[in-house]
């Protein structure tokens, strides 16, 4: 039986209970997957850099890497740490030089997995490239980020890079059909796409959405899954632009107060779904490209401090003003 079969909805969360175990079962990466498998198969295995959003497999390829290579050993030849709590040098001089100068036997290497890498100060980069260089006999590190232009130059050049993309609809999709119909869970065709919307090729926040929605009701439909994540139907946020460009403010600042105060969404949230939606816009496209004039101007000044309503209000005045 595997550990996902062995695991119960009471005791384990599901992103957990159906993480990928194998390189095989990850959704939506297969350029990746491939690339990696070949580095198992020939058994040389580089420094692995992988960089791309949050929720598209990161961490489910590292751990599936590590239980390819040891088996059953896996945990005991495999180091996480997570560099966005652990950030400072002596975590680099201690815990890691600690963990590549221990003695093993079996296998030629062990693994050090660094997530959230991009956290790491330069000062513990630069230590980290050292270990890299001391260590390179016996153990390989695979680095995790969002960013990879914040990891200095000398440990990209001692790196495999790969860079994860946004996980495509239809990887977002098959995953969650196949979690609801473990779950006996009824899921509805308008819900799977509002699942699908709302996730924004994040795999992990698809599944804690699914999660979250079977506990309101038998069914899981687009109201359900739109009231557990705080999200704006598409249409929402379409009515109230054109609202704005058609020129009636007043209209556009009712909906955009109802999302902000009645939805609970914040400024910034609004601000990403204008930006995810908003070439889908029935508008013309000199309309679209002021709106995303605008959207830039405004979340400028929102991550600079500014009020996020009085902002979004600007934003639409100015497009009812065009």
């Amino acid at each position: 039986m595997s550990e996902a079969e062995d695991s119960s909805p009471g005791r384990e969360i599901w992103i957990e209970k159906y993480r990928p175990q194998t390189l095989e079962d990850v959704y939506g990466q297969e350029d990746i997957v491939s690339r990696l498998q070949s580095y198992i198969a020939q058994g040389e295995l580089p420094h692995l850099l992988f960089s791309g959003p949050a929720g598209v497999g990161k961490t489910t390829c590292a751990t599936a890497i590590a239980r390819q290579i040891y088996g059953e050993d896996w945990r005991g030849n495999f180091l996480e740490l997570n560099a966005s709590d652990q950030r400072g040098i002596d975590v680099v001089r201690d815990r890691i030089k600690n963990f590549a100068r221990s003695s093993f036997g079996g296998f030629d290497y062990r693994l050090i997995f660094l997530d959230e890498a991009d956290s790491l100060t330069s000062d513990a980069q630069s230590a980290l490239r050292r270990t890299m260089e001391q260590f390179s006999d016996n153990t390989r590190f695979i680095l995790s980020c969002n960013y990879s232009s914040q990891i200095i130059d000398p440990i990209q050049s001692r790196c495999a890079v790969f860079r994860f993309a946004p996980l495509s609809d239809e990887a977002v999709a098959g995953q969650v059909r196949e979690i609801a119909a473990a779950e006996d869970i009824e899921l509805t065709d308008e819900g799977l796409d509002a699942l699908v919307y709302a996730a924004s090729g994040d795999m992990r926040r698809a599944i804690n959405t699914l999660q979250a929605a079977a506990t309101t009701g038998e069914v899981v439909d687009e109201e359900a899954v739109y009231t557990v994540t705080s999200t704006a139907r598409p249409e929402e946020i379409e009515a109230m632009v054109t609202a704005a460009i058609d020129g009636d403010f007043a209209k556009a600042r009712s909906t955009l107060e109802t999302l902000l105060v009645d939805a609970g969404m914040a400024g910034g949230d609004v601000i990403d779904q204008l930006h995810r939606s908003v070439w889908e816009f029935d508008v013309d496209e000199r309309a679209t490209v002021r709106l995303m004039e605008r959207l830039g101007e405004a979340d400028y000044r929102i991550a600079e401090g500014g009020n996020e309503q009085v902002q979004l209000e600007a934003l639409l005045a100015s497009l009812a003003l065009d």
